[in-house]
């Protein structure tokens, strides 16, 4: 009987044959595609690796144009505060003026109301002589005019009065 897988001396050359052709065909097709591939493969992670590095390197470079700008930020705050308290003094300084003329002014108002009273007292007291005057001329034609005895003078000073009018002397 024949045996199905027999190892004959000539099946063991053509194995033998066999596996040197599958280790030379492994060995010149990893020269050929695998080499190539490995070069790909190790390219693609030195770029990879650049890229992380470059992004590494845009990161330290974005915080550090964050620190700049929180800075700047900072002092743009600081600056327009200054602004801020320069505007509220020269406010106050002008306010001060404002109420420093508003004084002087109505001071000179008050200084020309109490010149302004004044003559009218003097105006009223003018008139007033002139009225006393009048009157007592008035009184003094009376008088001559009759004979002066003290009812006929009490008479007379109550007639010119209440011809005069109680409004002249309340006023």
């Amino acid at each position: 009987m024949e045996r199905l897988l027999g190892f004959d001396p000539q099946m063991l050359f053509d194995s033998f044959v066999t596996a040197i052709n599958v280790f030379i065909l492994f060995f010149g097709l990893s020269y050929m595609l695998f080499n190539p591939v490995r070069d790909m493969l190790e390219k693609r992670k030195q770029k990879i690796a650049g890229e992380l590095k470059n992004a590494a390197d845009d990161k330290q470079a974005a915080h550090a144009m964050k620190e700049e700008y929180e800075t700047r930020l900072r002092e743009v705050k600081l600056e327009a505060e200054a602004i801020l308290e320069e505007a509220r003094k020269q406010a106050r300084l002008r306010e001060s003026e404002i109420l420093a003329q508003a004084r002087d002014e109505a001071s000179r108002i008050v200084e020309r109301g109490n010149r302004e009273v004044e003559l009218e007292r003097k105006k009223a007291l003018d008139d007033m002589k002139e009225q006393i005057i009048s009157i007592a001329s008035a009184m003094a034609g009376k008088v001559v005019a009759s004979s002066m005895d003290l009812r006929v003078q009490e008479t007379l000073i109550d007639e010119t009065l209440r011809e005069m009018g109680e409004s002249t002397w309340q006023s």
